[in-house]
Formats: C-alpha cells, sequence, structure tokens
C-alpha cells in the first residue's frame, strides 16, 4: 500500500491541529463553496451535503493520487440548526434556549479520491446536555467574545464557562473531528494511522472517552 497523501479541505487552525493528532501527515486546501441550507433539505443531508462539497472541490485541485478529506459540523436543537451568532444579543437568545436542555451535533466526514472518483463518507451524531447555568455566568461568557465566533454560542471545551455536564458521547465531534469515524473509513482504504488515535484524542482532549470502541468495532456509513 502507497503511503497516504492526505489533504484537509480547509484551513480551520482547530481542524488542523485536531488532524495533527492522529499522526497522519497532511496539507491544508481550503474549499469555499455555499454553505446555505438548501430547501426541505434536512440538518444531516446538510451536513453531509457540505462535507462532500468541500471535498470535492478541493479535490479540482489537488494530485489525482490523494485522498481529500473535507468534514462539517453542525449544531441542531430539533430540526433547526443553529449557526453562529449574530451579535451578543443573538448569543444570549441561542444560550437561553440551549440552558438545561439536550440537543444534538452532527458532524460529517466525506474522503474523495480524485484519480477515481471514488467517496467514502462517515458521519456522527452526539448528543449534548447542557447544564442549567446563571444568567450571570452565561453573561461573564458572553462578554469573553468567545461564543460570537461558534456555532450554537458555546465551545464544549471552553475552561471557564463548562457549559455542558454528564457528557457521554463523542466529545471529538461536537469539537468537529471525530477521530475514530477518520480512522474506520480511511482502514476500509487500507490506510492504518500510525499513532493509537483513541489515546491521543483522550489525551488531547481530557476525556474518557466511553463510545469509542463501539465506533471503531461499526463500519463506515456511505
Amino acid at each position: 500500500m502507497a503511503e497516504l497523501t492526505l489533504i484537509l479541505a480547509s484551513n480551520s487552525p482547530r481542524r488542523r491541529e485536531l488532524l495533527g493528532w492522529t499522526g497522519w501527515r497532511f496539507t491544508s486546501a481550503p474549499a469555499d463553496i455555499d454553505e446555505n441550507p438548501l430547501p426541505a433539505e434536512s440538518p444531516m443531508e446538510h451536513v453531509e451535503r457540505l462535507a462532500e462539497a468541500k471535498a470535492r472541490k478541493a479535490g479540482e485541485s489537488c494530485p489525482p493520487d490523494c485522498v481529500v478529506l473535507g468534514a462539517d459540523t453542525i449544531v441542531v436543537d430539533g430540526d433547526e440548526i443553529l449557526g453562529k451568532p449574530a451579535d451578543a444579543a443573538d448569543a444570549a437568545r441561542i444560550l437561553l434556549r440551549l440552558r438545561g436542555r439536550t440537543h444534538m451535533v452532527y458532524t460529517a466526514l466525506a474522503l474523495f479520491r480524485p484519480v477515481d472518483g471514488t467517496l467514502l463518507k462517515d458521519r456522527c451524531m452526539t448528543a449534548v446536555p447542557m447544564r442549567n447555568y446563571s444568567t450571570a455566568e452565561m453573561e461573564a461568557y458572553i462578554a469573553t467574545g468567545d461564543p460570537l465566533d461558534k456555532a450554537g454560542a458555546y465551545a464544549i471545551q471552553h475552561p471557564g464557562f463548562h457549559p455542558v455536564e454528564n457528557f457521554s458521547g463523542c466529545f471529538a465531534c461536537v469539537m468537529g473531528f471525530p477521530f475514530c469515524h477518520l480512522v474506520r473509513c480511511l482502514r476500509k482504504w487500507g490506510f492504518h494511522p500510525p499513532l493509537d488515535v483513541p489515546a491521543a484524542c483522550q489525551t488531547g482532549l481530557n476525556y474518557s472517552c466511553p463510545v469509542y470502541p463501539d465506533i471503531l468495532n461499526e463500519v463506515p456509513v456511505e
């Protein structure tokens, strides 16, 4: 098996950092696409379409023997996608809506091989139970500016706010990069990571993951 030539269809510093934990070497190629939902498109259809569109778009200018990785993450409450807040007032509205309730985060991955047009897709769905934070805590968090560039107006890993409690799903999915789903996808094409990815993920996120064995033993959702 030839060495994996991996291209990340993103310039996101966070996604680049997280992908680096796998031990795979990669380069980045941004994919400029229209991310607006289509009429009657479900949240899952939306996130999967965007991940695929990013992979295919970046693949147009990548070496034919590479593997292009597209990823997209959305925060979903009911059937509504919660994007980035427009301003501080909008962040407060979203955080009040989510407070003390459980919503979902969906991350979709798409792997594209330009040499033969093969596409492999996978997805991760994680329930996120928000704690009943006080209004004062919420306002202090908004004042930091952190929610303004976050879908759903929060970062699960924020050390001061700690918005989530009793979480037992894929932490990396909420961060935007479900590592074990990527491993099982690339494993299907014969590529195996040089590092222990579950261990690296748990160390990097400071989280003891209860779900990774089941994820790795499943087959990719195509």
